[in-house]
């Protein structure tokens, strides 16, 4: 008589429910505040869980580079996830775009800020904070911004940079610049888009903030992560908060 042990053996693993697992996502920090929401609802319907690890993107690579232990990085650039893919620390085939990031000039009051940005050219302040160009692509796009006016030279006596484009936004938000570049989810995630003035900034100015993911471990819990993101219902949330999505 032939054996059925193979076949319950079989049933036994496919009944078997999936491990929950804790994977550690790295973001930049613009999205930060779009992510939250985003763990909220994968883990309503899923038994992972996701940490949250937030940073400037150039910090973020380098701590990759350092063995940290990540298992994704959402970064604010292509750039970077493309020179992870290039010395092979990616799955293969993980890269994907997960926004399109607009930058804004903001200020908390709103007599500063005109509605077509002259107020740089007037340089009519005394701090004007970006985010760190060479660690932020954020701080990037408001340089060339910034270039695109005539002014990057005359203004830097008056530029104060932040880490990230968190910083950047406390810098701003708490008086200590009175007015920034900053990404317009931040405005858009704090709920201040109607408070105080800004300027949204032509993306002819800069290079598209095309922002990057790419998976670092190949396990089942961050590939189901990666599939989340790119839903219509992850797309969603990330447009109401002020990107484009491809």
């Amino acid at each position: 008589m032939r054996s059925k042990t193979p076949f319950f053996i079989a049933l036994l693993f496919i009944s078997l429910p999936l491990q929950a697992e804790r994977i550690n996502v790295a973001v930049a920090s613009n999205f930060s505040p779009i992510m939250k929401q985003l763990i909220a609802l994968y883990e309503q319907q899923s038994e992972h869980q996701v940490t949250l690890i937030s940073g400037s993107t150039g910090k973020l690579y380098a701590q990759i580079l350092n063995g940290a232990p990540f298992d994704a990085f959402f970064a604010a650039d292509s750039l970077r996830p493309q020179k992870l893919e290039n010395k092979k620390h990616i799955v293969p085939a993980s890269r994907f775009t997960y926004a399109i990031g607009k930058i804004v000039l903001w200020s908390p009051d709103a007599s500063v800020v005109d509605k077509q940005g002259q107020i740089i050219q007037a340089m009519a302040f005394q701090h004007l904070a970006i985010a760190n160009p060479k660690l932020a692509p954020y701080g990037r796009a408001a340089q060339q911004v910034i270039e695109s006016k005539g002014v990057w030279k005359q203004l830097q006596s008056k530029i104060v940079r932040g880490e990230n484009i968190g910083h950047t936004y406390h810098f701003v938000k708490s008086g200590n610049a009175a007015l920034g570049f900053i990404a317009l989810s931040q405005i858009k995630a704090d709920k201040t888009i109607n408070q105080g003035s800004y300027w949204l900034a032509p993306d002819t100015l800069y290079d598209p903030i095309e922002q990057q993911a790419v998976q670092l471990s190949n396990t089942m819990a961050v590939s189901d992560f990666f599939r989340f993101v790119q839903t219509q219902a992850a797309e969603q949330v990330i447009r109401d908060f002020g990107y484009d999505v491809r």
